[in-house]
């Protein structure tokens, strides 16, 4: 199987990582335990109360899921690995494993008035996210990785849209000091548009 393809064993790694990533991050949806449920009027309001969290939990997973789907077009795109490379996709995977930790925080805090920490945290894992795509598409190109020219081109694109996610979540994070609900709000948005983007994208 390694012959076939070089990277098979580190693509099933990072299948295992995103796996759990996702996984992990239902842990903290959960009602409230602030009052006791003891009628069904109860129980809707605590479950309304769980929206930010549910909410939280959609966007870190639909999050979590694209940035898988990206990732497996890329490994196809190489058709060797290098440890410069390796090391690249660990900061990729760091991003996606820590993720559950903001995710819990925005979804506690989002409606409060504190919420500027929880919201800028999670951006500045965005922010991270996109430095390991640039990290792995100049990775590629410093070791010759990919299968073709075609390819290459391919990744240096993904590389390219690494730096736009850089400027526009790292700018996030630092408007979520005094805007962190508008930011909130620009974020799935933003992550609204990936996925569409995803979706829409004919292979070249």
């Amino acid at each position: 199987m390694s012959d076939a393809n070089p990277n098979a064993r580190l693509e099933a790694f990072c299948d295992g990582v995103f796996a759990i990533a996702a996984t992990l991050l239902v842990i903290d949806v959960k009602l409230p335990s602030t009052a006791p449920i003891e009628s069904t009027a109860g129980l809707w309001l605590a479950l309304r109360h769980a929206g930010p969290a549910i909410a939280a939990f959609v966007l870190s997973f639909a999050i979590i899921f694209i940035t898988w789907v990206n990732h497996h077009a890329t490994l196809k795109l190489v058709g060797k690995s290098s440890p410069a490379f390796i090391y690249a996709n660990g900061l990729l995977l760091l991003s996606v494993v820590f993720l559950p930790f903001p995710t819990g925080l925005l979804g506690e805090y989002v409606l409060t008035d504190h919420a500027s920490p929880a919201v800028a945290l999670y951006n500045a894992v965005l922010a991270v996210q996109g430095v390991a795509w640039i990290l792995m598409s100049e990775t590629v190109r410093w070791g010759s990785l990919a299968r073709s020219e075609r390819t290459a081109a391919q990744i240096r694109a993904s590389g390219r849209f690494g730096w736009v996610a850089l400027v526009i979540y790292a700018l996030c994070a630092v408007l979520a000091l005094r805007f962190p609900r508008t930011v909130a709000a620009i974020t799935v948005v933003i992550w609204i548009f990936w996925l569409v983007l995803g979706i829409t994208m004919k292979p070249e």
